[in-house]
């Protein structure tokens, strides 16, 4: 008998990725699928659609079906035994969304086996092309949201978030408004996580709690649809979006289509799909109190968090580790570029002039402080470089090893500051325990690597308080700037 396996999908924004794991954690396959490169046919770059407008983003349907095609195909001929699979589950880039049309679920719950998926499926799709988490041409729908439920602040109060572009309920109102025979002959709205879990099990697959509370939609407190928000963005949106689950809800067994076409176990479960901001949660094994920061062209901050206060910056979604607790999401635009620029300027293009640099002066900077923002930041709303002495003066230029450290350190007590407005507590000891630690303890532990030094926490206490104080001078003149313009 073969040995028990499980697979983890990603449907990312440019590729789908698949990955075998057995019972110790080990991987035992991975493999993937370049949307540009393996699917030229749909002519997407970096996977999507940049339209004409620049602000509309989409990405076609089909694709992705395809994509699970090609991959399903590409493990049977690699020889991979499918009957060894007792579950799987995985992620979806989040806030995309796809739409059903009429009539589409029996097409699904009957696709032949004899057919790759993508034929049976290809006219199931209202809208071809799926809005993704790169759109950004939903202003006025976001602010008709937030008009109808009282205010930017209340709206986050009630969904985590105050309004964003990119988020499902204002892409389902931007198509409402403009495609209303479209949306009217739309029977069931995904997101891209319960799309391809409903692939595999063959039937709509629910939203769940996590990934739900990116779209402006869940009360995240009751974890149900706000009545309120549904109105605001279409008429019958709750029958479109069915009811949602638990992140780490059994769903039922796979299609019997996998068991015929790539013979898949009957028994072989599908457990929901979540988000991929949440599954980093999970795949990084945080616990309360712990904290996971992305450095990447955008920096990404996410925590486990207990007690969320909901702000006009950041995200509060549902925890899919913990459905009683919650994560909290932070993304800085400036990230990894801004370093970049700042180590080309200042350590010759090197890393390693750059570190000795940043090693060269004391921790705390002797009190300068700076914010480094070449494109319009996030969190906070503002842009430029802005630098400010001991005394808080603003001076224009600071020399090349202070202006190192100042990059670095304000960058991460921004993080700091920012997690802790929404809620976050910084401690030493992470006290709770949680399930996933039982599934996850044959893997690696994580390695230290680094620990704070003596003193950093009162050297940086009053720093933090400076920041903040001089981060809100910045969004002053920033938005002064702007209104003179």
């Amino acid at each position: 008998m073969a040995a028990p396996c499980y697979l983890g999908w990603d449907f990312s924004t440019q590729q789908l990725k698949v990955i075998a794991i057995d019972e110790q954690l080990r991987v035992i396959y991975e493999d993937n699928v370049h949307f540009d490169k393996d699917l030229p046919e749909f002519k997407t770059q970096g996977g999507v659609y940049i339209h004409s407008d620049r602000l509309t983003v989409t990405s076609p349907v089909l694709m992705w079906v395809k994509a699970l095609d090609m991959i399903l195909e590409k493990m049977r001929s690699s020889g991979f035994n499918f009957s060894q699979v007792r579950a799987l589950s995985g992620a979806g880039q989040q806030h995309g969304s796809v739409y059903w049309k009429k009539g589409s679920m029996q097409i699904l719950k009957d696709a032949s086996s004899e057919l790759p998926l993508h034929q049976s499926l290809k006219a199931c799709f209202s809208v071809s092309n799926s809005p993704i988490w790169m759109d950004s041409s939903t202003a006025s729908q976001c602010s008709a949201l937030e008009k109808a439920v009282g205010g930017a602040q209340h709206l986050a109060s009630i969904t985590g978030s105050r309004a964003y572009e990119r988020f499902t309920g204002n892409q389902i109102a931007k198509i409402y408004s403009q495609n209303p025979e479209v949306y009217m002959q739309t029977e069931r709205i995904s997101l891209v996580s319960s799309f391809a879990a409903s692939l595999f099990l063959g039937t709509y697959a629910p939203i769940d709690y996590s990934d739900g509370s990116g779209m402006n939609l869940l009360q995240i407190w009751e974890k149900v649809w706000s009545v309120s928000c549904l109105d605001a963005c279409a008429p019958g949106l709750k029958e479109k979006l069915g009811c949602p689950v638990p992140s780490h809800s059994v769903l039922g067994p796979i299609s019997p289509y996998y068991s015929q076409r790539y013979g898949f176990s009957p028994d072989c479960k599908v457990v929901a799909f979540t988000g991929d901001n949440p599954a980093s949660l999970a795949g990084m094994r945080l616990q309360e109190g712990d904290i996971a920061i992305s450095l990447g062209t955008s920096d990404t901050l996410f925590l486990w968090i207990q007690e969320p206060t909901p702000a006009l910056e950041g995200h509060i979604l549902c925890n899919p580790v913990d459905s009683q607790t919650y994560m909290a999401l932070l993304c800085f635009k400036n990230g990894s570029l801004m370093r970049e620029r700042v180590r080309d300027d200042c350590a010759s293009g090197s890393w390693d002039e750059f570190s000795k640099a940043l090693s060269s002066t004391v921790a705390g900077n002797n009190g300068n402080l700076g914010f480094y923002f070449d494109v319009m930041e996030i969190t906070p709303e503002a842009v430029g470089i802005h630098r400010f002495n001991k005394d808080n003066q603003q001076v224009s230029v600071f020399p090349k090893e202070v202006e190192i450290r100042a990059l670095i350190e304000g960058q991460f007590m921004a993080k700091r500051i920012h997690a802790e407005k929404l809620g976050y507590k910084v401690r030493l000891v992470a006290e709770t325990n949680v399930s996933l630690a039982d599934v996850v303890k044959l893997a690696p532990e994580p390695r230290l690597a680094v620990t704070p030094a003596a003193g950093a926490e009162e050297l940086y206490h009053p720093l933090l308080k400076r920041y903040a104080e001089l981060e809100q001078k910045v969004i002053y003149n920033a938005t002064s700037s702007c209104l003179a313009k």
